[in-house]
Parts: C-alpha cells; sequence; structure tokens
C-alpha cells in the first residue's frame, strides 16, 4: 500500500539563509525575524519526513515545532 504525501511545517530556532533550501529537497525555506525559520512543503512519506528530521539534527538545529498533515 502507497503512503499518502505529507503536508508539512518545521520550524527551528535559527535563521538560516535561503541558500539552504539545497540541502532540504523541495522544502521552502522562510525567516521568520524574532522566531527562526520555517522550513515548509510537501514530501513523499512518512520516511522522507523521518530524513529531513535527521538532517536538521545533523546540522545541530534546535526544533521549535512539527506539524504534519495529509494534503486535501
Amino acid at each position: 500500500m502507497k503512503q499518502a504525501a505529507l503536508q508539512i511545517e518545521i520550524i527551528v530556532k535559527e535563521s538560516l539563509e535561503p541558500a539552504w533550501e539545497g540541502w532540504f529537497e523541495d522544502l521552502h525555506l522562510t525567516l521568520l525575524p524574532g522566531v527562526g525559520t520555517c522550513f515548509s512543503g510537501t514530501t513523499t512519506d512518512q520516511a522522507a519526513l523521518h530524513g529531513v528530521l535527521a538532517r536538521i539534527r545533523d546540522l545541530n538545529l534546535n526544533l521549535v515545532s512539527v506539524q504534519v498533515s495529509t494534503p486535501q
């Protein structure tokens, strides 16, 4: 059974430049002044989401929040 795509929004405490988007596949980075950086977009499945979270961990970024839903 094929898993559905996931809409994700991840916020980290650090402020990242847009050049970091290439490190996070098809996710869009938005700077949130006074908060950090928001990663948003669609991942193919749960495994891809875990890959993004592993990359965030490997870069030693501090998670603020993770929101996951299935696209309508």
